[in-house]
């Protein structure tokens, strides 16, 4: 892991007069984060899609002026410019031919010329119902697989959070009580036991090699086929997934939000899965019906949950989740560690290198898929 990381966090040294690399050069950096990622390219190169040409202006929803300048480096010959506010944004995406971090119905309106949208985030599902991004011919991209790391490994802080009790020992801590052994909690041991990966993508793919790695037996779900790496003993399809979750100990949500995904994690899925199991959530909350898990945590049927996603979101203040003693809420905050934005900065400046270029793109997005 080690490796891994120093791999995409070399010192910023290597800046040598504002430029990352030798003009219209991959980063060394991006080369890296490929290989170890296994980022897909699109099939098509960009100079070949309906609408392509060299772009004039890059509008980019971002304060950082070191991100940029690394911007700028690979494409000198446009105006790379952080969006503004407003009617001045407006002004900015009138004649931009990509945009960075922005996708909505209002940049959309204000973009006539837009042909490329890339997200500086991996879930889409309000980029893809956008009226007219279809029809306008308009590339989509996203980060999809950069964030696998640093929620794969929050993922399994939560699972072995839960099996050590460590709940009612926080709470213990803040209320300066020492409690005796007549009244542990439960406390679990993992290895041998089976975890239920639900979306064996990027994301996935990382819980489930985590998991195996601390002695978990790992089964999957994922949409496309039943091909699994090695360290995953089962994969099933999405239609399985009520008969994967009979076999679970631990069910972890990784899957993408779609009209398929939406509610999939209700009542009867619960019920499928063995009694006294675990669920955590580190996707997307619309797939939980959130009335139906709390249900199910406190029938027992459930021993409980962790979420880093809710339904609704931001969690109200007076939900009843907050309150469960068998449930950890972390606010949306998978994604983020020390090395992530400069995977996010490496892919999003690889992938803006290879549009200028008129080469293919990574992580371009199926928008009839949704992911």
């Amino acid at each position: 892991m080690l490796n891994r990381i120093q791999a995409f966090v070399l010192p910023v040294l290597l800046l040598a007069g504002g430029a990352l690399y030798a003009k219209g050069a991959p980063d060394p950096r991006a080369t890296a984060l490929i290989q170890e990622l296994e980022l897909s390219a699109s099939p098509v190169a960009t100079r070949d899609l309906r609408g392509w040409k060299p772009p004039q202006r890059i509008v980019v929803a971002t304060s950082d002026a070191q991100l940029l300048e690394r911007l700028r480096a690979v494409a000198p010959e446009a105006e790379v410019v952080a969006a503004a506010e407003g009617e001045a944004r407006a002004a900015q995406l009138a004649k931009a031919q990509v945009v960075i971090g922005l996708c909505d119905a209002e940049t959309l309106a204000a973009a006539p010329s837009l042909h490329w949208i890339q997200t500086w985030w991996v879930g889409v599902e309000h980029c893809v119902t956008l009226p007219g991004l279809t029809e306008r011919g308009i590339v989509l991209s996203n980060t999809q697989r950069t964030s696998g790391i640093p929620i794969a490994e929050h993922a399994i802080a939560l699972t072995l959070a839960l099996a050590r009790g460590l709940p009612q020992y926080a709470r213990n801590q803040q209320a300066g009580r020492w409690q005796d052994r007549t009244s542990t909690p439960v406390m679990r041991e993992l290895g041998g036991r089976t975890l239920l990966v639900v979306g064996l993508g990027g994301i996935g793919t990382e819980v489930a090699r985590r998991a195996h790695a601390i002695g978990m037996r790992v089964i999957a779900t994922r949409n496309s086929s039943r091909e699994g790496p090695d360290f995953v003993a089962k994969v099933g399809l999405s239609d399985e997934l009520h008969a994967l979750a009979a076999e679970a100990d631990v069910v972890v949500n990784a899957a993408p939000l779609t009209p398929a995904t939406t509610d999939i994690f209700n009542r009867a899925f619960f019920q499928a899965m063995k009694p006294g199991g675990y669920f955590v959530n580190v996707a997307r909350g619309r797939s939980v019906v959130t009335d139906d898990l709390v249900a199910a945590l406190r029938s027992g049927q459930l021993a409980g949950a962790a979420l880093d996603v809710t339904e609704p979101e931001p969690l109200p203040k007076d939900h009843v989740l907050w309150s469960l003693p068998n449930v950890i809420v972390t606010p949306h905050v998978a994604a983020v560690s020390d090395t992530q934005d400069e995977r996010y900065a490496i892919l999003v400046a690889e992938n803006l290198r290879r549009y200028v270029a008129g080469e293919p793109l990574l992580n371009v997005v199926d928008i009839e898929r949704g992911y």
